[in-house]
């Protein structure tokens, strides 16, 4: 009798089978991964934030900015104030290739108890992929 050397039919469905499974778990666990890193960045800028505003910014003015961005504080990296996907802190509009589009930005500040440019608090807020959103408030609710 000849032997022939190779594999059976029965033998490549079930490879093939094997790498299918262990593909679709690989993409799986990579968007899981990559989720819990953008929620993690969202996470790292709100904190570095609220720090900004609570150790440097509110000891020097003892108040909050009505609004928030680079120029409130220029001693935060300018990229923290944009999420993941490049939407800046309570942006709501983008421009892509001259089209107008509505967007709902990750992060959002809000003053409270405001008068003219200056308040008493604020609400630090980023919404997260994978957990409840994200939220700091000043240390000392007024």
């Amino acid at each position: 009798m000849k032997q022939h050397a190779g594999f059976t039919v029965i033998e490549l469905i079930f490879i093939v089978l094997l790498l299918g499974v262990a593909s679709v778990i690989f993409f799986i666990q990579k968007n899981n991964i990559e989720t819990t890193a953008r929620d993690d960045q969202r996470k790292t800028a709100i904190n570095a934030m609220h720090y900004g505003l609570e150790e440097i910014y509110y000891k020097k003015h003892d108040t909050y900015p009505r609004t928030l961005d680079e120029s409130t504080l220029p001693f935060i990296d300018p990229d923290l104030f944009s999420d993941p996907y490049g939407i800046k802190i309570n942006q709501t509009s983008l421009e892509l290739d001259g089209t107008p589009y509505t967007v709902t930005p990750s992060y959002t500040y809000e003053g409270t108890n405001c008068k003219e440019d200056t308040c008493k608090g604020y609400t630090l807020r980023a919404i997260l992929e994978n957990e409840d959103d994200f939220v700091k408030t000043n240390r000392e609710n007024t």
